[in-house]
């Protein structure tokens, strides 16, 4: 239900459609619940006079508290198969909600963290539900996506780290928030910059890494709590003091700082980017490692590798039988045996029907050769996952 109302009867916890009149040429228009009293001041700055507000999705403040609170219930774990298509909407939906926010920030609108909080809870209930499915959908990547992706795959990756570390359910929501939120700043670099597909230079290098001050002020200024702010502005510190931007060092990094550049490091490694193709997820765990504890927390990358794993899910390997398949679970012990879905037979140069294989199993005599790329083989992987492995 809509309905437009003068700006000075808008109240935090409304959803705004749309602008319905403003003065001056500036022409805004963007859709977000307005989280923050200083939001509704920033419209006013802009000149906006009336929005169209949509009754049915507004939370006034009582109803934000209650929505805000994590529910207490367990979940009901379920299988890969059972999990996978709604993982599979949940990622579509966090890139068309990176996208809004990159909106928003651009027309100089207040952001909706709302939505951010209560989507990030989303991801850490599909991740209790199987722990999997999300994971596999981070190696499922779109041509041009990676601004949308990583940040999303970070958030991912750390509702997973942190588990495996065993925090609370409240802390692992503050990582997953965090890593949806790390790379906000982006938006404000110039494309020519952000997307240059050659090195940068270092009058570049400087601008790009702006990025990171211009995040932390934009999230100020919606009231974001003071630690999950700081988790975000340390993700690209480092351990030798050799990071930005303030080049904090040692025990000057928080934990989650530490966490959050293990993730963001391993997503940017392994992921395609314009100026160079993603590395094997195995060389960018040795990378971490290398750089560990020089850079890197090297008890925190040792748990990483741990909940990763040698042969991440989602990853492609081949057979030792010529066959093609997909990491499905990691095995508790046996990092190099994991259940994997086999789809592709190199012999024969052809799809195969689906099929579920545990290396692990007794009877099995099949071993994974080595990881592999969709690409060196022709395959249109992100084609056949979407017909034949989502239900």
């Amino acid at each position: 239900m809509l309905k437009i109302i003068d700006i000075e009867q808008v109240e935090v916890g409304m959803y705004v459609d749309s602008i319905a009149e403003q003065s001056g040429d500036l022409q805004i228009k963007s859709r977000g619940r307005v989280t923050q009293q200083a939001a509704i001041q920033e419209l006013k700055k802009q000149g906006i006079q009336k929005v169209v507000i949509d009754l049915s999705k507004q939370l006034l403040e009582p109803e934000i508290a209650q929505e805000q609170t994590p529910s207490t219930e367990p979940v009901q774990a379920v299988d890969f198969e059972g999990e996978i298509q709604n993982a599979a909407k949940l990622y579509t939906q966090g890139k068309a909600l990176q996208q809004e926010l990159f909106n928003q920030i651009a027309k100089r609108l207040p952001i909706d963290l709302i939505a951010s909080k209560e989507y990030t809870q989303n991801l850490v209930s599909s991740i209790d539900r199987n722990p999997n499915a999300l994971m596999c959908m981070t190696k499922i990547r779109e041509k041009d996506e990676y601004l949308l992706e990583h940040s999303l795959n970070v958030s991912i990756l750390l509702i997973n780290f942190g588990k495996q570390l065993g925090l609370t359910p409240e802390k692992i929501q503050d990582l997953a928030l965090s890593g949806f939120l790390h790379d906000i700043g982006k938006i404000s670099i110039p494309d020519e910059i952000l997307h240059k597909p050659g090195r940068l230079s270092d009058s570049e290098m400087d601008i790009m890494r702006e990025h990171v001050e211009r995040g932390t002020a934009i999230l100020q200024d919606v009231g974001l709590p003071a630690d999950i702010i700081r988790t975000i502005g340390e993700h690209h510190e480092r351990l030798d003091g050799q990071g930005y931007p303030v080049g904090a060092k040692g025990d000057e990094i928080s934990e989650f700082g530490r966490l959050i550049a293990i993730a963001d490091t391993y997503d940017a490694i392994t992921a395609d980017r314009c100026y160079k193709a993603g590395m094997p997820s195995k060389t960018a765990l040795q990378i971490l490692i290398k750089n560990s504890p020089e850079k890197y927390d090297h008890a925190l990358v040792m748990q990483f590798v741990k909940t990763v794993g040698l042969y991440p899910v989602g990853t492609l390997v081949k057979l030792s039988n010529e066959r093609i398949a997909m990491v499905l679970a990691l095995h508790p012990t046996e990092s190099s045996r994991p259940k994997v879905k086999v789809f592709y037979s190199l012999r024969g140069n052809h799809y195969l029907p689906p099929t579920d294989l545990d290396l692990a199993a007794p009877s099995n005599q099949v071993d994974i050769v080595e990881p592999v790329n969709a690409q060196d083989y022709k395959l249109d992987f992100n084609k056949y996952f979407a017909q034949s492995v989502l239900p």
